[in-house]
């Protein structure tokens, strides 16, 4: 999956957030001073060419929506990442967040506990 910039994924937030919206709609969720209507035009442009957004014609108008869910889009990103960083293990992922000293306890345990429940969780499901 193609890595979104700052300015791509905040009109993906949008976009997410609205479900369907014309430019000028993204256009009116961004706080004091909003950037330019091409500005915008233009990242939905960049973003459609990304795959993430398709649209609907009303005549010289578009109607945009996401092709792909928040969800779907962290998956794709942390896939790029274990691949480029971590040779696609998920041994080794694992490991740089356990020996990362800004890593708290607290939240190691509970990173222990979540993957203590999924194994359990799989383990009933397979019997």
């Amino acid at each position: 999956m193609k890595e979104l910039t700052k300015a791509e994924e905040q009109v993906m937030d949008y976009l997410w957030k609205l479900e369907k919206a014309f430019v000028k709609d993204i256009l009116n969720e961004f706080p004091e001073p909003r950037p330019a209507y091409n500005t915008v035009s233009t990242i939905i442009r960049i973003l459609e060419k990304k795959g993430m957004v398709g649209y609907h014609a009303y005549g010289k108008t578009h109607q945009y929506y996401p092709l792909v869910t928040p969800a779907g889009y962290k998956k794709g990103r942390f896939k790029d990442v274990l691949n480029k960083h971590f040779n696609n293990s998920y041994k080794k992922f694992a490991s740089f967040f356990a020996r990362e000293e800004d890593v708290s306890i607290s939240d190691l345990e509970e990173m222990k506990k979540i993957v203590e429940d999924e194994i359990q969780k799989r383990k009933a499901k397979d019997q």
